[in-house]
């Protein structure tokens, strides 16, 4: 969902002003206020919200945000974490109102909203295993906590594993995390495609980095730029030169004010006025702008925002299309969600100053007020209003099924942007699954040499943060790959040259592995473009001089592994997976000889090392990394994700089932107990030593202030009475 845009010098100089209520040393912190005149105001004037409706839009904005999630992960393993939800975990909630809500246009029913509060959580041990069950596959990636209306982004933009997609505003990544699972759809399949993922602000890409992380790809890039100053990826041809690649889809969630997001983001009620939409609004077209000049010609682009003003939504779709002349247009996209209830775009809106003064048209704009109040913020006039098709973006509301507020609108790239085509000679434009949609003739233009309008010059964001490590790719000749590729039997369909390491000197400690394009893009595009992060983990160095190879398998590319790798693979049963995972102690690994038969027979066949163990009955497909010893094997995986295999294999996980809130009462109430079995002696004896330390407290400030001795005679008799009456107490 789109951020809330930067503050301005006057909103941090009035941060100081601004609380969650004042404190009182008896009643704690004032309740805040959910109260909004001016938002009231100027909403009312939108017509966004039908008026017999505004009650109940007011009093949702009011009420907390309901939880919601959805399946990730692999197909075939969703379904199995579906079907172990509802009937281990759904069915034995005791309230109704605890139950789960499908959202019916979310596909193959793998998302879900519930109205669970943490008081809720404590009231039965059914929810708090549902608690539980969610932070632990969260934890492993196979669910992602993701607000309702966040979902739809991806799901309109209609993800192909064959596409070439960016994410202009990625962080903190959910919308991506989406667009990833949507290339991999393909299961068993490599896709042809990638996903570049953006963010401006260097921290957060590095927060993206690890939520994609739950997710790996070999197909994702992370890159750090301002999307309103986005570079042009470069892209070598054939002949050796480069062109310059064009994306197939594109997400375009903007900064925005985030007005939809008052039901999670509380500091909103105090801090909107009318003035935050527009001040975001030639940020938002300079980026949608941007992204529809990397679109290719066929390709579509979702522009969505948090926010539900028109100044960031329809003013900012109907100014990109009237620049692009009808190269760009709206697609009518409500079908593709059935169930959905939302409210058509406008086409007429008001524009207001802070103040809430209203001007129907830019000549009514005072002079001193036209460099806040632009004319594109104003909407199309009623007899040109038709041709933008502005009723077909879509604004979801809070009351309408209980979520936050969002907007979306998908755009089509039907032809060149006027400005594209007037600086290029006239060419074929590629169809958008091809890698490029420039000839290998032409100029690539730069998104500064354009001749469409512009918002006023803006100064190029400086990006600060931390240096990288290199990207490099093996070589034909590297030394490391051939022992890696005896031990693990890999075909030569896996080529090295698809490996990488970010280590210039010394020791390599980890091996990448990433997608064809991926790899040309990269080493294209080094020396041009901030990438954070590449590639999958293939292989970690291994220092146990009890194996032959240096190098054991990463869990994280085992997967990817499997469609090269002929050696070194062992197919278990459900029950010796489940014996290998929950024995987690690594001193204690399983003896080989409590394996099934067929798999000690496997097992004792190959030396010392990284192993693949397999497990493909009843439907289930796990792939486990283990460390095959001399007479034992344990497995190489972290604690969330051997929770969830045991999940699957339907193991006994009480030994993992916390009740964290039950053992903070518990800890409460000995804390209690400890002091009620405290004789009087100890309480005397304490008491004193209170009043010692108070005493000692109290003389030092004596000495320091040089208060009248008299005072302090009278005060060290108060004192002797308060001890007497904490010890009769």
């Amino acid at each position: 969902m789109g951020r809330m845009g930067r503050k301005n010098k006057r909103d941090k100089k009035n941060d100081s002003n601004l609380s969650w209520g004042t404190k009182n040393k008896d009643d704690g912190y004032d309740v805040l206020v959910k109260e909004n005149a001016a938002f009231e105001l100027y909403y009312k004037a939108q017509k966004i919200v039908p008026d017999d409706q505004w009650e109940s839009f007011m009093s949702h904005l009011k009420e907390p945000l309901p939880a919601s999630f959805r399946i990730s992960g692999h197909r075939n393993q969703g379904k199995a974490i579906l079907k172990i939800m509802e009937e281990g975990y759904f069915k034995a909630l005791t309230e109704e109102q605890a139950k789960p809500e499908c959202l019916s246009w979310y596909p193959e029913n793998l998302a879900w909203q519930l109205s669970l509060t943490r008081k809720d959580i404590r009231k039965s041990e059914a929810n708090v295993k549902l608690h539980n069950f969610l932070v632990s596959e969260t934890e492993a990636g196979n669910i992602s906590r993701q607000e309702t209306v966040s979902m739809i982004p991806p799901l309109v933009l209609d993800v192909q594993p064959h596409h070439k997609v960016l994410d202009m505003c990625a962080a903190p990544g959910s919308k991506t995390s989406q667009l990833v699972e949507m290339l991999h759809s393909d299961e068993g399949k490599a896709p042809e495609g990638l996903v570049i993922a953006n963010d401006s602000n260097n921290k957060r890409c590095y927060l993206l980095t690890h939520q994609l992380k739950r997710l790996p790809s070999p197909n994702l890039i992370i890159t750090n730029h301002d999307a309103s100053l986005m570079p042009n990826f470069h892209i070598p041809t054939p002949g050796g030169g480069k062109d310059v690649l064009k994306f197939d889809r594109i997400l375009c969630d903007v900064p925005c004010s985030g007005d939809g997001t008052m039901r999670k983001n509380l500091d909103v009620w105090m801090k909107w006025n009318s003035a935050n939409g527009s001040s975001l609004h030639g940020l938002q077209y300079r980026i949608a702008r941007r992204g529809a000049e990397m679109l290719c010609v066929g390709g579509k682009m979702v522009y969505s925002t948090c926010s539900l003003n028109p100044m960031e939504d329809e003013a900012v779709i109907h100014r990109l299309l009237a620049d692009a002349k009808g190269s760009l247009e709206l697609e009518e996209v409500s079908d593709q969600l059935p169930g959905l209830k939302y409210v058509p775009g406008l086409s007429r809106w008001v524009v207001m100053s802070r103040d809430l003064t209203a001007y129907e048209t830019p000549d009514q704009v005072p002079e001193t007020m036209k460099h806040i109040l632009r004319w594109s913020l104003f909407p199309p006039n009623p007899e040109v209003a038709d041709k933008f098709h502005l009723e077909r973006c879509l604004r979801i509301l809070p009351h309408q099924q209980n979520t936050g507020g969002f907007f979306v609108s998908v755009l089509k790239k039907v032809a060149l942007l006027p400005w594209e085509a007037q600086e290029r000679k006239p060419v074929v434009e590629a169809s958008c699954t091809n890698s490029t949609a420039l000839s290998a003739t032409s100029t690539a233009v730069e998104p500064t040499k354009d001749n469409g309008p512009r918002s006023p010059a803006r100064k190029r964001q400086k990006i600060r943060g931390f240096k990288e490590d290199p990207y490099l790719f093996f070589d034909e000749d590297e030394k490391l790959w051939p022992p890696i590729k005896e031990f693990y039997g890999l075909s030569d369909l896996m080529d090295p040259k698809l490996l990488l390491t970010r280590c210039k000197e010394g020791k390599k400690k980890n091996i990448y592995y990433t997608s064809p394009m991926v790899r040309d893009l990269t080493r294209t595009n080094v020396d041009r473009l901030t990438i954070i992060n590449t590639g999958i983990k293939m292989f970690a160095r291994s220092e146990n001089k009890g194996t032959d190879c240096g190098y054991r398998i990463a869990q994280e590319g085992a997967i990817a592994m499997m469609e090269f790798m002929k050696k070194r693979r062992v197919v278990i049963t459900r029950d010796d997976m489940t014996m290998l995972l929950l024995n987690d102690d690594m001193n204690t690994p399983p003896e080989i000889h409590l394996f099934s038969p067929n798999a000690a027979k496997q097992l004792h066949e190959i030396d010392t090392g990284s192993t693949l163990m397999e497990c493909y009955e009843q439907g289930l497909h796990i792939v486990v990394v283990a460390w095959k010893g001399k007479t034992s094997v344990r497995a190489y995986v972290a604690k969330c994700d051997r929770i969830h295999y045991l999940r699957l294999c339907g193991a006994d996980l009480s030994k993992y089932e916390v009740n964290k809130f039950a053992d903070k009462e518990r800890s409460t109430q000995n804390d209690l107990d400890e002091k009620d079995g405290m004789d009087v002696v100890e309480i005397k004896e304490k008491v004193d030593m209170d009043l010692v330390k108070e005493e000692k407290v109290y003389m030092d400030l004596v000495k320091e202030e040089k208060v009248d001795m008299d005072l302090v005679k009278e005060e060290k008799v108060d004192m002797d009475i308060v001890k007497e009456e904490k010890v009769a107490e």
